[in-house]
């Protein structure tokens, strides 16, 4: 379980850190690689693969900078349709601020040389050349898998010409048959050497990041979160929107209602890992099920820790399933390990959560949730927090309505 937030002391080493892109971008690729169908680790090793190709060939360190978050981020959207999710895919490479060839990359990422591949059935050199880099780098990786690499590189020379660039494809063979290829990009490699790996090659030469850039890298991510499922729509961003209010109504100082801001937009990024056959099930989870989901808060923290500097967020993020009297998951916290900004996140997560629509109930409104809420303060929540949420809303009204029907279980699974 390591430190909880209410023991939580800043490791001298990360006290005065700046966080870089790469290190961001990075570690939360990794997340990505959690989505159902996903392996792990895929991001990276096909950053290696592609940035190596990229070098053989000589492209510009303009090309290579770009491609270098192609490569991290070209999953990124969760849609299942290949044109829905290279087009989402693009459109947060573009808000993550990665420009414009990014974006394209991640847009064509699915076009085959021959004409023969999606959105656009462009063809040869009128497809992006970071696409084509992309295209190769995930072929080698995903083919790599469980095999012998020498079965990627030889389906890859059998479709030159027609999925792949034959240059690209010289570049790769060139390389493999120089032994230049594959460091650290087998499955057997380690994550830990395969990401250093990775942030060595950072062509930006571990750009550090501001208070904007990362807020908003973080609302980026909590968008593909809350895509995942159509019962998540927004749920993160209305998490990190209550929680700033009751921090800010409980007098926190600015630099803790920006941390409660960050780990309320982050604290469901560990439910990528979790399969939209529970998310989205009618019925009632079996336990089996319920183990599943209640892995995802350790994995937000897992995920969030890769991160130096976020390492207190990720505490943070990954306690908001904890309840004061120890029922909480996954660590069965008591009330004296959860710190005030734990609480916080806990409050907002439970609110949001009864107020939005689920596969078996309509989304309660303010004036039902808040009998609900009240009735698990201050035993389960933290009753200051309550507190603040009602006045930051408004509870006028909330006296009138009694409790609705929902049983306790359900109201542990409305809040999952």
């Amino acid at each position: 379980m390591g430190q909880t937030s209410a023991s939580f002391r800043q490791d001298k080493k990360f006290a005065n850190e700046s966080i870089s892109l790469s290190e961001v971008i990075s570690a939360l690729s990794f997340a990505i690689d959690l989505t159902e169908g996903a392996v792990q680790g895929h991001a990276l090793r096909s950053c290696l693969l592609g940035m190596r190709i990229a070098d053989e060939v000589g492209l510009s360190a303009e090309e290579k900078s770009s491609l270098y978050y192609a490569l991290l981020l070209k999953d990124i959207g969760n849609e299942e349709m290949i044109g829905l999710r290279c087009d989402r895919g693009a459109s947060i490479v573009s808000k993550l601020g990665m420009g414009q060839m990014a974006a394209e990359a991640v847009r064509s990422l699915e076009e085959h040389w021959d004409g023969t591949g999606y959105p656009k059935r462009a063809r040869g050199e009128r497809i992006p050349m970071l696409a084509r880099v992309c295209a190769v780098a995930q072929h080698l990786d995903v083919f790599s898998m469980g095999r012998n690499a020498n079965v990627a590189m030889e389906t890859l020379e059998q479709w030159s010409g027609t999925w792949f660039d034959p240059q690209l494809v010289r570049a790769a063979l060139s390389l493999n048959s120089r032994g230049a290829l594959w460091t650290h990009c087998k499955s057997d490699d380690s994550h830990q050497m395969t990401r250093a790996a990775v942030l060595d090659l950072d062509p930006r030469s571990r750009q550090q990041l501001d208070d904007h850039q990362i807020d908003r890298i973080c609302e980026a991510f909590a968008d593909i979160v809350d895509s995942k499922s159509n019962f998540t729509f927004r749920h993160s961003m209305g998490v990190a929107e209550l929680a700033y209010g009751i921090a800010g109504k409980l007098g926190l100082s600015a630099d803790r209602v920006r941390l409660v801001r960050r780990a309320a937009l982050l604290h469901d990024i560990g439910k990528l890992s979790v399969s939209n056959a529970i998310l989205d099930k009618k019925t009632r989870l079996t336990e089996a099920e319920w183990r599943v989901v209640e892995k995802h808060p350790g994995l937000t923290r897992q995920i969030l820790e890769l991160i130096g500097p976020f390492r207190e967020i990720a505490i943070v993020a990954g306690e908001h399933h904890e309840k004061l009297d120890g029922s909480g998951y996954p660590n069965r916290l008591l009330s004296a390990d959860i710190s005030i900004e734990s609480r916080i996140v806990a409050v907002a997560d439970v609110y949001s959560a009864l107020s939005e629509d689920r596969p078996y109930r309509a989304g309660l409104v303010h004036e039902e949730i808040m009998p609900i809420i009240r009735a698990l303060a201050p035993r389960k929540l933290d009753g200051d927090c309550v507190d603040a949420m009602a006045a930051l809303i408004g509870d006028e009204m909330e006296q009138r309505f009694e409790p609705v029907g929902v049983g306790m279980e359900e109201l542990v699974r409305a809040c999952a």
